[in-house]
Protein backbone atom coordinates (compact mmCIF):
# COMPACT_ATOMS: atom_id res chain seq x y z
CA UNK A 1 0.00 0.00 0.00
CA UNK A 2 1.43 3.37 -1.02
CA UNK A 3 1.90 6.15 1.51
CA UNK A 4 -0.70 8.91 1.30
CA UNK A 5 -0.31 12.61 1.91
CA UNK A 6 -2.31 13.36 5.05
CA UNK A 7 -3.42 16.87 5.97
CA UNK A 8 -3.69 17.42 9.74
CA UNK A 9 -4.46 21.14 9.83
CA UNK A 10 -7.58 20.82 12.00
CA UNK A 11 -5.83 18.42 14.37
CA UNK A 12 -2.94 20.83 14.79
CA UNK A 13 -5.25 23.68 15.75
CA UNK A 14 -7.06 21.51 18.29
CA UNK A 15 -3.75 20.26 19.60
CA UNK A 16 -2.39 23.73 20.30
CA UNK A 17 -5.58 24.70 22.13
CA UNK A 18 -5.67 21.42 24.08
CA UNK A 19 -2.20 21.98 25.51
CA UNK A 20 -3.25 25.47 26.65
CA UNK A 21 -6.18 24.19 28.73
CA UNK A 22 -5.52 20.47 29.43
CA UNK A 23 -2.28 19.32 31.14
CA UNK A 24 -0.57 17.09 28.62
CA UNK A 25 -3.21 17.87 25.99
CA UNK A 26 -5.22 14.71 26.79
CA UNK A 27 -7.04 13.10 29.71
CA UNK A 28 -5.16 9.81 29.40
CA UNK A 29 -1.36 9.67 29.38
CA UNK A 30 -1.38 6.77 26.92
CA UNK A 31 -3.17 9.03 24.41
CA UNK A 32 -0.68 11.89 24.75
CA UNK A 33 1.41 13.41 21.96
CA UNK A 34 4.58 11.93 23.45
CA UNK A 35 3.27 8.42 22.76
CA UNK A 36 2.96 9.00 19.01
CA UNK A 37 5.06 10.35 16.15
CA UNK A 38 4.62 13.92 14.95
CA UNK A 39 2.68 12.75 11.89
CA UNK A 40 0.02 11.00 13.98
CA UNK A 41 -3.55 12.35 14.03
CA UNK A 42 -3.91 14.33 17.25
CA UNK A 43 -7.69 13.94 17.58
CA UNK A 44 -10.25 11.33 16.55
CA UNK A 45 -13.64 12.67 15.51
CA UNK A 46 -15.65 9.47 15.15
CA UNK A 47 -15.47 5.71 14.85
CA UNK A 48 -17.50 2.89 13.32
CA UNK A 49 -16.57 -0.73 13.81
CA UNK A 50 -12.78 -0.92 13.59
CA UNK A 51 -12.47 2.28 11.52
CA UNK A 52 -11.88 5.77 12.89
CA UNK A 53 -11.76 9.21 11.29
CA UNK A 54 -9.59 12.02 12.61
CA UNK A 55 -10.56 15.68 12.96
CA UNK A 56 -9.45 16.30 9.37
CA UNK A 57 -11.53 13.46 7.93
CA UNK A 58 -8.68 11.00 7.36
CA UNK A 59 -9.77 7.37 7.79
CA UNK A 60 -7.78 4.64 9.57
CA UNK A 61 -8.19 0.99 10.48
CA UNK A 62 -7.61 1.04 14.23
CA UNK A 63 -5.83 -1.47 16.47
CA UNK A 64 -5.77 0.40 19.76
CA UNK A 65 -9.55 0.06 20.15
CA UNK A 66 -9.75 2.73 22.84
CA UNK A 67 -6.77 1.31 24.76
CA UNK A 68 -8.50 -2.10 24.65
CA UNK A 69 -11.79 -0.69 25.99
CA UNK A 70 -13.72 -1.42 22.78
CA UNK A 71 -14.01 -5.13 22.09
CA UNK A 72 -17.02 -5.25 19.79
CA UNK A 73 -16.31 -2.19 17.67
CA UNK A 74 -16.90 1.54 17.82
CA UNK A 75 -20.56 2.64 17.93
CA UNK A 76 -21.67 -1.00 17.95
CA UNK A 77 -25.41 -0.83 17.10
CA UNK A 78 -26.89 -3.28 19.68
CA UNK A 79 -24.97 -1.55 22.47
CA UNK A 80 -26.05 1.90 21.29
CA UNK A 81 -29.70 0.78 21.17
CA UNK A 82 -29.51 -0.35 24.80
CA UNK A 83 -27.89 2.94 25.80
CA UNK A 84 -30.53 5.05 24.02
CA UNK A 85 -33.36 3.11 25.66
CA UNK A 86 -31.83 3.61 29.11
CA UNK A 87 -31.22 7.32 28.55
CA UNK A 88 -34.89 7.87 27.76
CA UNK A 89 -35.66 6.85 31.35
CA UNK A 90 -33.07 9.07 33.05
CA UNK A 91 -29.42 8.48 33.84
CA UNK A 92 -29.02 8.94 37.62
CA UNK A 93 -31.34 8.90 40.63
CA UNK A 94 -31.41 9.44 44.39
CA UNK A 95 -31.92 5.72 45.08
CA UNK A 96 -30.53 2.74 43.15
CA UNK A 97 -32.04 1.95 39.75
CA UNK A 98 -33.38 -1.53 39.05
CA UNK A 99 -30.86 -1.92 36.23
CA UNK A 100 -28.11 -2.12 38.88
CA UNK A 101 -29.49 -5.48 40.04
CA UNK A 102 -29.92 -6.68 36.45
CA UNK A 103 -26.34 -5.76 35.61
CA UNK A 104 -24.99 -7.45 38.74
CA UNK A 105 -26.89 -10.65 37.94
CA UNK A 106 -25.68 -10.59 34.33
CA UNK A 107 -22.10 -10.13 35.49
CA UNK A 108 -22.22 -12.90 38.10
CA UNK A 109 -23.74 -15.30 35.57
CA UNK A 110 -20.76 -14.62 33.30
CA UNK A 111 -18.17 -14.88 36.09
CA UNK A 112 -19.45 -17.63 38.39
CA UNK A 113 -16.29 -17.64 40.56
CA UNK A 114 -17.48 -14.36 42.09
CA UNK A 115 -20.31 -14.12 44.63
CA UNK A 116 -20.74 -10.34 44.87
CA UNK A 117 -19.91 -7.42 42.60
CA UNK A 118 -19.78 -3.66 42.88
CA UNK A 119 -19.59 -1.32 39.89
CA UNK A 120 -17.57 1.85 39.45
CA UNK A 121 -16.32 3.96 36.56
CA UNK A 122 -12.65 3.11 35.97
CA UNK A 123 -10.12 0.42 36.65
CA UNK A 124 -8.14 2.41 39.19
CA UNK A 125 -11.15 2.70 41.49
CA UNK A 126 -11.70 -1.06 41.31
CA UNK A 127 -8.11 -2.07 42.03
CA UNK A 128 -7.74 0.51 44.80
CA UNK A 129 -10.94 -0.74 46.40
CA UNK A 130 -9.53 -4.27 46.28
CA UNK A 131 -6.38 -3.03 48.00
CA UNK A 132 -8.35 -1.22 50.73
CA UNK A 133 -10.58 -4.24 51.28
CA UNK A 134 -7.57 -6.54 51.58
CA UNK A 135 -5.92 -4.29 54.13
CA UNK A 136 -9.13 -4.08 56.14
CA UNK A 137 -9.70 -7.83 56.07
CA UNK A 138 -6.14 -8.80 57.00
CA UNK A 139 -5.20 -5.86 59.23
CA UNK A 140 -1.95 -5.55 57.27
CA UNK A 141 -0.40 -2.69 55.32
CA UNK A 142 1.84 -4.03 52.55
CA UNK A 143 0.63 -4.74 49.02
CA UNK A 144 2.63 -6.95 46.65
CA UNK A 145 2.39 -6.06 42.97
CA UNK A 146 3.84 -7.73 39.89
CA UNK A 147 6.81 -5.67 38.72
CA UNK A 148 6.40 -6.96 35.16
CA UNK A 149 2.90 -5.55 34.69
CA UNK A 150 2.85 -1.88 33.70
CA UNK A 151 -0.25 -0.39 35.30
CA UNK A 152 -2.61 -1.10 38.17
CA UNK A 153 -3.97 2.26 39.35
CA UNK A 154 -3.59 6.03 39.27
CA UNK A 155 -3.55 5.97 43.07
CA UNK A 156 -0.49 6.40 45.26
CA UNK A 157 -0.08 2.75 46.21
CA UNK A 158 0.88 1.97 42.61
CA UNK A 159 2.14 5.21 41.03
CA UNK A 160 4.59 5.51 43.93
CA UNK A 161 6.45 2.52 42.46
CA UNK A 162 7.06 4.24 39.11
CA UNK A 163 9.62 6.92 38.16
CA UNK A 164 6.69 9.34 37.89
CA UNK A 165 6.18 9.40 41.66
CA UNK A 166 6.35 13.14 42.35
CA UNK A 167 3.87 14.17 45.05
CA UNK A 168 3.69 10.75 46.70
CA UNK A 169 5.11 10.58 50.26
CA UNK A 170 7.96 8.17 50.85
CA UNK A 171 5.98 6.52 53.63
CA UNK A 172 3.27 5.57 51.13
CA UNK A 173 5.81 4.35 48.59
CA UNK A 174 7.28 1.97 51.15
CA UNK A 175 3.95 0.16 51.54
CA UNK A 176 4.12 -1.46 48.10
CA UNK A 177 6.56 -4.28 47.39
CA UNK A 178 7.18 -6.17 44.15
CA UNK A 179 7.66 -9.68 42.78
CA UNK A 180 8.34 -11.02 39.29
CA UNK A 181 5.91 -12.84 37.04
CA UNK A 182 6.63 -16.55 36.56
CA UNK A 183 9.28 -16.35 39.29
CA UNK A 184 7.76 -18.25 42.19
CA UNK A 185 10.96 -17.89 44.20
CA UNK A 186 10.51 -14.11 44.17
CA UNK A 187 7.05 -14.65 45.67
CA UNK A 188 8.44 -16.92 48.40
CA UNK A 189 11.24 -14.45 49.14
CA UNK A 190 8.77 -11.58 49.48
CA UNK A 191 6.69 -13.33 52.14
CA UNK A 192 9.86 -14.50 53.88
CA UNK A 193 11.19 -10.92 53.95
CA UNK A 194 7.89 -9.44 55.21
CA UNK A 195 6.33 -12.09 57.48
CA UNK A 196 2.77 -11.29 58.55
CA UNK A 197 2.84 -7.89 56.79
CA UNK A 198 1.50 -8.46 53.26
CA UNK A 199 -2.25 -7.92 52.90
CA UNK A 200 -2.59 -8.98 49.27
CA UNK A 201 -0.85 -9.85 46.06
CA UNK A 202 -2.17 -8.36 42.81
CA UNK A 203 -1.25 -9.23 39.23
CA UNK A 204 -2.70 -9.65 35.79
CA UNK A 205 -3.32 -13.38 35.19
CA UNK A 206 -1.14 -13.05 32.09
CA UNK A 207 0.18 -10.42 29.78
CA UNK A 208 2.66 -11.24 27.02
CA UNK A 209 3.94 -14.38 28.73
CA UNK A 210 1.80 -17.36 29.66
CA UNK A 211 2.06 -18.65 33.25
CA UNK A 212 4.60 -21.45 33.57
CA UNK A 213 5.02 -24.31 36.03
CA UNK A 214 1.63 -23.74 37.67
CA UNK A 215 2.77 -20.25 38.69
CA UNK A 216 -0.68 -18.74 39.34
CA UNK A 217 -1.98 -21.58 41.47
CA UNK A 218 1.28 -21.78 43.41
CA UNK A 219 1.31 -18.01 44.01
CA UNK A 220 -2.25 -18.23 45.32
CA UNK A 221 -1.28 -21.12 47.61
CA UNK A 222 1.62 -19.12 49.07
CA UNK A 223 -0.67 -16.10 49.58
CA UNK A 224 -3.26 -18.14 51.48
CA UNK A 225 -0.60 -20.02 53.43
CA UNK A 226 0.65 -16.63 54.64
CA UNK A 227 -2.78 -15.13 55.33
CA UNK A 228 -2.85 -12.76 52.32
CA UNK A 229 -5.54 -12.26 49.67
CA UNK A 230 -4.97 -13.13 46.03
CA UNK A 231 -6.22 -10.53 43.50
CA UNK A 232 -6.47 -10.73 39.72
CA UNK A 233 -6.47 -7.55 37.64
CA UNK A 234 -8.62 -8.70 34.69
CA UNK A 235 -9.06 -5.28 33.11
CA UNK A 236 -7.55 -6.54 29.86
CA UNK A 237 -7.87 -10.33 30.09
CA UNK A 238 -11.47 -10.33 31.33
CA UNK A 239 -13.15 -9.83 27.98
CA UNK A 240 -10.43 -11.17 25.71
CA UNK A 241 -8.95 -14.43 27.01
CA UNK A 242 -12.36 -16.05 27.52
CA UNK A 243 -15.93 -14.92 28.14
CA UNK A 244 -15.48 -16.18 31.72
CA UNK A 245 -12.13 -14.45 32.08
CA UNK A 246 -8.52 -15.60 32.28
CA UNK A 247 -9.27 -17.16 35.65
CA UNK A 248 -11.36 -19.70 33.75
CA UNK A 249 -8.61 -20.33 31.18
CA UNK A 250 -6.02 -20.99 33.88
CA UNK A 251 -8.45 -22.62 36.35
CA UNK A 252 -7.32 -20.36 39.20
CA UNK A 253 -10.01 -18.80 41.39
CA UNK A 254 -8.94 -15.46 42.95
CA UNK A 255 -10.30 -13.99 46.16
CA UNK A 256 -11.00 -10.68 44.39
CA UNK A 257 -10.94 -9.71 40.73
CA UNK A 258 -11.15 -6.38 38.93
CA UNK A 259 -12.76 -5.89 35.52
CA UNK A 260 -13.29 -3.02 33.11
CA UNK A 261 -12.00 -1.95 29.70
CA UNK A 262 -14.13 -3.86 27.15
CA UNK A 263 -16.78 -4.74 29.73
CA UNK A 264 -19.13 -2.04 28.40
CA UNK A 265 -17.59 -1.63 24.92
CA UNK A 266 -16.06 1.76 25.64
CA UNK A 267 -18.62 3.09 28.11
CA UNK A 268 -17.30 3.86 31.56
CA UNK A 269 -18.03 0.81 33.69
CA UNK A 270 -15.64 -1.24 35.83
CA UNK A 271 -16.20 -3.78 38.55
CA UNK A 272 -14.76 -5.24 41.72
CA UNK A 273 -15.97 -8.81 42.22
CA UNK A 274 -15.12 -11.49 44.71
CA UNK A 275 -16.01 -13.87 47.48
CA UNK A 276 -18.79 -12.87 49.84
CA UNK A 277 -16.49 -13.35 52.84
CA UNK A 278 -14.49 -10.31 51.72
CA UNK A 279 -16.98 -8.23 49.75
CA UNK A 280 -19.54 -8.18 52.57
CA UNK A 281 -17.27 -5.84 54.57
CA UNK A 282 -18.37 -3.06 52.22
CA UNK A 283 -22.03 -3.77 53.01
CA UNK A 284 -24.61 -3.04 55.74
CA UNK A 285 -25.32 -6.47 57.27
CA UNK A 286 -22.12 -7.51 59.04
CA UNK A 287 -21.51 -6.63 62.70
CA UNK A 288 -18.38 -8.69 63.41
CA UNK A 289 -15.88 -6.38 61.67
CA UNK A 290 -15.45 -2.64 61.04
CA UNK A 291 -17.17 -1.18 58.02
CA UNK A 292 -15.07 -0.67 54.88
CA UNK A 293 -15.64 2.36 52.65
CA UNK A 294 -15.39 0.10 49.63
CA UNK A 295 -16.76 2.00 46.62
CA UNK A 296 -19.17 4.91 46.62
CA UNK A 297 -19.40 6.82 43.35
CA UNK A 298 -22.11 9.24 42.34
CA UNK A 299 -21.96 7.89 38.80
CA UNK A 300 -21.35 4.21 39.58
CA UNK A 301 -24.98 3.37 38.88
CA UNK A 302 -25.41 5.50 35.75
CA UNK A 303 -28.11 3.67 33.87
CA UNK A 304 -26.80 4.08 30.32
CA UNK A 305 -23.34 2.76 31.26
CA UNK A 306 -24.85 -0.29 32.94
CA UNK A 307 -27.15 -0.82 29.96
CA UNK A 308 -24.09 -0.83 27.73
CA UNK A 309 -22.42 -3.36 30.03
CA UNK A 310 -25.47 -5.66 30.03
CA UNK A 311 -25.75 -5.54 26.24
CA UNK A 312 -22.03 -6.13 25.83
CA UNK A 313 -21.89 -9.04 28.27
CA UNK A 314 -24.88 -10.73 26.62
CA UNK A 315 -23.24 -10.43 23.21
CA UNK A 316 -20.11 -12.07 24.61
CA UNK A 317 -22.31 -14.77 26.12
CA UNK A 318 -24.37 -15.47 22.99
CA UNK A 319 -22.02 -14.79 20.06
CA UNK A 320 -18.53 -16.06 19.08
CA UNK A 321 -16.79 -12.80 20.00
CA UNK A 322 -13.76 -14.42 21.64
CA UNK A 323 -13.36 -16.95 18.81
CA UNK A 324 -13.33 -14.09 16.30
CA UNK A 325 -10.67 -12.18 18.26
CA UNK A 326 -8.37 -15.20 18.22
CA UNK A 327 -9.06 -15.94 14.55
CA UNK A 328 -8.38 -12.42 13.31
CA UNK A 329 -5.40 -12.07 15.61
CA UNK A 330 -3.92 -15.25 14.15
CA UNK A 331 -4.34 -13.87 10.61
CA UNK A 332 -2.76 -10.56 11.59
CA UNK A 333 0.19 -12.18 13.35
CA UNK A 334 0.89 -14.53 10.44
CA UNK A 335 0.71 -11.71 7.90
CA UNK A 336 3.02 -9.39 9.83
CA UNK A 337 5.56 -12.13 10.48
CA UNK A 338 5.57 -13.07 6.79
CA UNK A 339 6.11 -9.42 5.85
CA UNK A 340 8.98 -9.19 8.31
CA UNK A 341 10.64 -12.21 6.73
CA UNK A 342 10.21 -10.76 3.24
CA UNK A 343 12.10 -7.64 4.31
CA UNK A 344 14.67 -9.46 6.43
CA UNK A 345 13.27 -7.88 9.59
CA UNK A 346 12.30 -10.96 11.60
CA UNK A 347 14.99 -10.04 14.14
CA UNK A 348 13.85 -6.41 14.38
CA UNK A 349 10.03 -6.51 14.56
CA UNK A 350 8.51 -8.96 17.02
CA UNK A 351 4.84 -9.77 17.60
CA UNK A 352 4.02 -11.13 21.05
CA UNK A 353 1.05 -11.96 23.25
CA UNK A 354 -2.11 -13.99 22.78
CA UNK A 355 -3.71 -13.55 19.37
CA UNK A 356 -6.69 -11.85 21.01
CA UNK A 357 -4.47 -9.11 22.46
CA UNK A 358 -1.10 -8.66 20.75
CA UNK A 359 1.63 -6.05 20.86
CA UNK A 360 4.73 -5.54 18.75
CA UNK A 361 8.27 -4.52 19.63
CA UNK A 362 10.78 -2.67 17.46
CA UNK A 363 14.51 -3.25 17.65
CA UNK A 364 17.35 -1.17 16.20
CA UNK A 365 20.51 -2.19 14.35
CA UNK A 366 21.96 -3.66 17.56
CA UNK A 367 18.70 -5.49 18.37
CA UNK A 368 17.93 -3.15 21.24
CA UNK A 369 14.39 -1.85 21.91
CA UNK A 370 13.99 1.46 20.11
CA UNK A 371 11.39 4.19 20.57
CA UNK A 372 12.62 5.83 17.37
CA UNK A 373 11.92 2.72 15.29
CA UNK A 374 8.58 2.29 17.04
CA UNK A 375 7.72 5.85 16.03
CA UNK A 376 8.83 5.10 12.48
CA UNK A 377 6.59 2.04 12.09
CA UNK A 378 3.68 4.03 13.57
CA UNK A 379 4.38 6.93 11.24
CA UNK A 380 4.56 4.77 8.14
CA UNK A 381 1.44 2.72 8.91
CA UNK A 382 -0.49 5.91 9.67
CA UNK A 383 0.54 7.24 6.26
CA UNK A 384 -0.98 4.07 4.81
CA UNK A 385 -4.29 4.35 6.67
CA UNK A 386 -3.63 2.18 9.75
CA UNK A 387 -3.45 3.36 13.36
CA UNK A 388 -1.74 0.61 15.35
CA UNK A 389 -0.16 1.54 18.69
CA UNK A 390 -0.79 -2.14 19.48
CA UNK A 391 -2.26 -5.10 17.58
CA UNK A 392 -5.58 -5.32 19.39
CA UNK A 393 -8.38 -6.69 17.22
CA UNK A 394 -12.14 -6.33 17.70
CA UNK A 395 -15.28 -8.25 16.74
CA UNK A 396 -15.62 -5.95 13.72
CA UNK A 397 -12.18 -6.50 12.18
CA UNK A 398 -12.92 -8.30 8.91
CA UNK A 399 -10.63 -10.36 6.70
CA UNK A 400 -10.46 -7.38 4.34
CA UNK A 401 -9.35 -5.11 7.19
CA UNK A 402 -6.61 -7.57 8.11
CA UNK A 403 -5.46 -7.82 4.47
CA UNK A 404 -5.29 -4.03 4.11
CA UNK A 405 -3.40 -3.79 7.38
CA UNK A 406 -0.81 -6.36 6.33
CA UNK A 407 -0.35 -4.49 3.04
CA UNK A 408 0.22 -1.25 5.00
CA UNK A 409 2.66 -2.95 7.38
CA UNK A 410 4.54 -4.39 4.40
CA UNK A 411 4.99 -0.89 2.97
CA UNK A 412 6.09 0.45 6.35
CA UNK A 413 8.64 -2.34 6.70
CA UNK A 414 10.28 -1.35 3.44
CA UNK A 415 10.99 2.04 5.02
CA UNK A 416 12.09 0.36 8.27
CA UNK A 417 14.64 -1.73 6.35
CA UNK A 418 16.08 1.40 4.69
CA UNK A 419 16.25 3.13 8.08
CA UNK A 420 18.29 0.27 9.49
CA UNK A 421 20.77 0.81 6.66
CA UNK A 422 21.07 4.61 6.62
CA UNK A 423 19.74 5.77 10.00
CA UNK A 424 16.25 6.20 11.40
CA UNK A 425 16.75 9.95 11.70
CA UNK A 426 16.65 10.21 7.90
CA UNK A 427 13.13 8.75 7.77
CA UNK A 428 11.40 9.79 10.98
CA UNK A 429 9.70 13.18 10.91
CA UNK A 430 10.35 15.02 14.18
CA UNK A 431 11.14 13.54 17.58
CA UNK A 432 10.52 9.90 18.55
CA UNK A 433 7.82 8.87 21.00
CA UNK A 434 8.71 8.33 24.66
CA UNK A 435 7.70 6.21 27.63
CA UNK A 436 4.94 7.41 29.97
CA UNK A 437 6.82 6.66 33.19
CA UNK A 438 9.69 9.15 33.13
CA UNK A 439 10.67 11.48 35.91
CA UNK A 440 11.19 14.60 33.78
CA UNK A 441 10.02 15.89 30.43
CA UNK A 442 12.64 16.65 27.82
CA UNK A 443 14.36 20.02 28.31
CA UNK A 444 13.22 21.09 24.85
CA UNK A 445 10.24 19.76 22.95
CA UNK A 446 9.94 20.56 19.21
CA UNK A 447 6.91 22.54 18.24
CA UNK A 448 4.42 20.63 16.06
CA UNK A 449 4.51 21.70 12.44
CA UNK A 450 1.76 24.05 11.33
CA UNK A 451 0.80 21.63 8.56
CA UNK A 452 2.05 18.13 9.22
CA UNK A 453 2.14 16.63 5.75
CA UNK A 454 3.08 12.98 5.41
Amino acid sequence: MRAQSISLAMSNGLNRRAHEIIPGGAHTYAKGDDQYPVLAPAFIARGSGCHVWDADGNEYIEYGMGNRAVGLGHAYPPVLRAVREALELGSNFTRPASIEVECAETFLDLFPNAEMVKFCKDGSDATSAAVRLSRAYTGRDLIAICADHPFFSTDDWFIGTTPMNAGIPEAIRQLTVTFRYNDIQSVRDLFRKHPGQIAAMIMEPARMDEPRDNFLAEARRICHENGALFIFDEMITGFRWHRHGAQHVYAVDPDLACFGKAMANGFSVSALAGKREFMRLGGLEHTDRPRVFLLSTTHGGETHGLAAAIATMRIYRDEPVIDHLYQQGDLLREGIEQAARRHGLEGHIKVSGRSCCMVYSTLDQDLRPSQAFRSLILQETIRRGVLMPSLVVSYTHTDEDIERTIEAVDGAMAVYARALADGVEHHLVGRPSDTVYRRFNKATEPEPALERQA
